[in-house]
C-alpha cells in the first residue's frame, strides 16, 4: 500500500484487528520513509447478481433496498436489530449463493417472507401486503391463513400459546 501522505510504495502493518464479527479488517499501517501512521480498512466486495422486476427491466441488486423493507416490516416489533441484521446477512448469503447471473425480484421477495414468517408473524404480514400489493381485505386475511401452514413456526407458536417475555 502506497503512502498517503508522501507517496513511498511500501507501508508496514502494525496492528490488525477484526471488524462485524470477521467481515472486515481494520490495519494501522506506518510509513517508513516519513514516519506517518494511518488506518486501512478492508472488506470483502461481493458481486450480486442482476435483479429482474416484475416488468422485464433488470436492474443492478441494491442491498439497501432489502434492508429497507425488511426493517419497515419490524418497525415497532419486539425483535433485536441483531436479529434483523443476522436476518439481512441470511438473505445476502441466499442471493450471492444461488448462482445465477440473473435473479427474478420474485424469488427475493418470497425468500424473504419465508424469512419473516418463521421470525414474526405480524412483519410477515406487513411485508406480504406491500411486496404482493394487497388491495383488501380478503388479500390480509390469506396472508394470515398461511401462517398457520404446516412447518411455519408461526403457527406452532399460535398452537401453544402467547410467547412469555
Amino acid at each position: 500500500m502506497h503512502c498517503p501522505s508522501c507517496g513511498h510504495v511500501e507501508t508496514r502493518v502494525i496492528d490488525s484487528r477484526l471488524l462485524n464479527g470477521g467481515q472486515g479488517i481494520r490495519r494501522r499501517r506506518i510509513c517508513p520513509s516519513c514516519g506517518e501512521r494511518f488506518t486501512t480498512l478492508e472488506e470483502a466486495q461481493w458481486a450480486y447478481p442482476r435483479v429482474i422486476k416484475r416488468d422485464g427491466r433488470r436492474e443492478p441488486f441494491e442491498e439497501q433496498k432489502i434492508r429497507t423493507g425488511l426493517s419497515r416490516a419490524l418497525e415497532k416489533r419486539p425483535v433485536p436489530t441483531e436479529t434483523l441484521e443476522s436476518l439481512i446477512q441470511g438473505l445476502l448469503r441466499r442471493i450471492r449463493t444461488a448462482g445465477e447471473s440473473e435473479i427474478p425480484a420474485r424469488r427475493i421477495g418470497e425468500w424473504a417472507m419465508d424469512m419473516l414468517r418463521d421470525l414474526d408473524p405480524v412483519a410477515y404480514v406487513r411485508f406480504a401486503s406491500v411486496y404482493r400489493d394487497f388491495n383488501d381485505v380478503h388479500d390480509f386475511r390469506q396472508a394470515i391463513d398461511r401462517l398457520s401452514e404446516p412447518g411455519s413456526r408461526a403457527g406452532e407458536r399460535k398452537a401453544r400459546g402467547p410467547r412469555s417475555s
